[in-house]
């Protein structure tokens, strides 16, 4: 597969790039380069991040590091069995922890929800890193949701990191997952409190937490600019010129 001239395979992490070094040059910049295709395109075009971890893996599957990409390319196209093997091997390769609660999603992805709780009371949990604890929490809530445990998904998301006022990496997603699931749980009242937490929390905007929260205020956008029971006369006096704006209004009123 073609790979522009200006991707040069340093762009990738030193970490990584030490990996390689136990290959022949040549050899280790083309998986490099193939390395960082895959994690420029895994978001926005996520097949053809895979085709590239593909290539990457067939040129070095020794390396943990190439493991691990296959693995996430596979992950988000939701290939979870393929997924999970690379994530293991990666994992006997460096003995680390990290991957943990992927894995545990993966378990997830192929409709065995038991193993991913399973997998959240292990050993390994421990060893893991704030923000891979965070998200071993959330694996483990959309496990008891998969599993219709919903008062269950509740209690488990309730955490230190879900009370703090402090916002890090992770706040909103774990805001947005409990508010998701109060909602769920029909408590309507407390989702949007939380919502508009998880609306304060996400500074980039990667949660639809606004929207969520503007559907259980009421609040519907129209667009202005449609007029409604307009003149059919061709002669009808011009419309004054307006523009498009969110209007609010109480969607449940008489």
């Amino acid at each position: 597969m073609p790979i522009p001239d200006d991707v040069t395979g340093h762009e990738i992490d030193k970490d990584v790039q030490q990996e390689l070094q136990s290959l022949p040059k040549g050899l280790a910049e083309d998986v490099a380069r193939n390395l960082v295709m895959v994690a420029k395109l895994i978001d926005e075009d996520p097949e053809q991040a895979y085709a590239y971890s593909r290539i990457a893996l067939r040129l070095a599957s020794r390396v943990a590091a190439v493991r691990e990409a296959a693995g996430f390319a596979a992950y988000a196209n939701e290939k979870y069995s393929e997924a999970l093997a690379e994530f293991r091997a990666s994992r006997r390769m460096t003995g680390s922890v990290e991957l943990w609660p992927v894995m545990a999603d993966c378990e997830r992805g192929l409709g065995r929800p038991e193993k991913a709780l399973e997998m959240a009371g292990a050993p390994e949990v421990h060893k893991l890193d704030k923000a891979s604890q965070v998200e071993m929490r959330l694996v483990a809530a959309g496990a008891r949701r998969d599993m219709d445990q919903i008062d269950a998904a509740i209690v488990t998301l309730q955490s230190p990191e879900l009370a703090s006022n402090s916002v890090q990496p992770w706040t909103a997603r774990l805001r947005y997952a409990y508010a998701d699931a109060l909602l769920a749980a029909d408590r309507e009242d407390e989702a949007r409190e939380w919502f508009a937490k998880v609306v304060e929390s996400d500074k980039d905007g990667s949660t639809d937490a606004s929207d969520r929260l503007a559907e259980l205020e009421g609040v519907e956008f129209v667009d202005a600019l449609v007029e409604e029971d307009a003149p059919e006369a061709s002669d009808a006096p011009e419309a004054p010129e307006v523009t498009a704006e969110p209007v609010r209004r109480d969607v449940d009123e008489d």
